[in-house]
């Protein structure tokens, strides 16, 4: 394994960095007061769009996007660095156009989605000008079983019926929201992994209602996470992606780069609580003394610069193979990292808001939200839970075999 980055990679790395240290960092207090002031916290704050502005003219676009027409043409690998930078800042990904739901809708999109679909959606996503949803998981079921969910799609003539609840929707609540994926059965009766379909439905459909606004330890985030309920929602039959039996194919399609992203950007806040530990550490004194000189300080600083570097070398090498040999063959890594990563961000955090002390929990600083997020991480796109069990059974399956 090379983790050396490309030339393309380095470039973009030098050229993102200082596109953060100019525009991004000093704009989120901007963001902020912009937000506060609003007095609606889904509100999209006017620097935000100048930043979106500033990062196009910049070639800082949809890098995610591995397709070199419509994205950046960057590796798994390469562009993993990057989501690490963005993951800095909790306004970052928005501004490059590199968020979540988005980046994994414009994905199920690019690759599943007919001309018509991509034309209509997945061109105004890559521009910036709409934001999206995906509904998968439901308040009734253990969704972290997806063969669980119970949102039925049902055809009639050319139209597809939905009847069902989701929540945790992220992105439904965002200003600039039309389209969300929405994942349920069309047929109930069918093989296991054939029962469930993705389609297209408009936020704007008669039938789908908002039913409220969940909060994550007490934030309500900018772009949301609603709780929906469709009743009788009609849709085209054109709005179905791929064909039907295929949503837990796509499902699992769009989770591998997902986690990639989702994970080296957890690093990256780790990365930005470490600095705020070591700076608090040294800046602060107790009993006579800066925090830094103190034992277990320098116990927590050790520990995170290792935990962090364990965590980054397995999430590059989870993206390496998946370059290499193909997500299929990654599910062992990918599943690793979607565990190691949200719990080592969180340790460093811990000790970072430790360090802080009162003001480590207050909105004085960014370790309070951000704790709160990366903790939501650990059930988002999978509980740990699911992850382990996926790698004990891939652990365990030899010593089976040889046993029957």
């Amino acid at each position: 394994m090379d983790f050396q980055p490309s030339d393309r990679c380095a470039e973009f790395k030098q050229r993102l960095g200082a596109f953060m240290d100019e525009h991004i960092y000093p704009a989120e207090a901007v963001y902020e007061r912009q937000l506060r002031e609003s007095g609606d916290p889904h509100h999209q704050p006017a620097v935000m769009e100048e930043l979106k502005g500033r990062a196009r003219d910049a070639g800082l676009w949809n890098m995610f996007l591995p397709d070199p027409a419509l994205g950046a043409g960057l590796s798994n690998s390469d562009y993993a660095p990057l989501a690490e930078m963005l993951g800095r800042s909790p306004i970052a990904s928005e501004a490059c156009n590199c968020s979540a739901p988005d980046t994994g809708n414009m994905e199920v999109l690019f690759h599943f989605a007919t001309a018509e679909q991509k034309e209509r959606w997945l061109q105004p996503l890559l521009d910036g000008e709409i934001r999206s949803a995906f509904a998968m998981t439901e308040p009734d079921v253990a969704s972290s079983d997806a063969t669980n969910i119970a949102l039925s799609i049902r055809r009639d003539g050319e139209e597809y019926v939905l009847n069902g609840r989701k929540w945790w929707i992220s992105g439904a609540l965002h200003p600039h929201f039309r389209i969300m994926i929405v994942m349920g059965k069309t047929n109930a009766e069918g093989p296991r992994h054939r029962q469930q379909s993705m389609i297209l439905v408009p936020g704007d459909t008669p039938g789908v209602k908002v039913v409220r606004s969940l909060p994550v330890f007490g934030y309500q985030d900018h772009e949301g996470h609603a709780e929906i309920l469709f009743e009788d929602v009609r849709v085209p039959a054109g709005n179905l992606i791929a064909g039907e039996g295929d949503g837990f194919m796509i499902a699992q399609a769009r989770l591998g780069p997902g986690r990639i992203h989702h994970c080296m950007r957890a690093i990256g806040a780790a990365e930005r609580a470490l600095e705020a530990m070591c700076a608090r550490a040294v800046a602060r004194e107790t009993f006579g003394a800066p925090l830094a000189t103190r034992g277990n300080i320098q116990d927590w600083i050790a520990e995170s610069r290792i935990e962090i570097e364990m965590a980054r070398l397995l999430t590059l090498k989870a993206a390496w193979l998946m370059d290499t040999v193909g997500n299929r063959h990654a599910r062992t890594e990918i599943a690793a990292i979607k565990v190691a990563a949200p719990n080592v961000a969180l340790k460093v955090l811990d000790r970072a808001i430790q360090v802080h002390g009162g003001g480590g929990v207050s909105d004085d600083f960014h370790l309070a939200s951000a704790y709160a997020h990366l903790r939501t991480l650990r059930l988002a796109d999978g509980p740990d839970e699911v992850h382990k069990l996926s790698i004990a059974r891939r652990e365990l399956a030899p010593h089976i075999s040889r046993e029957q």
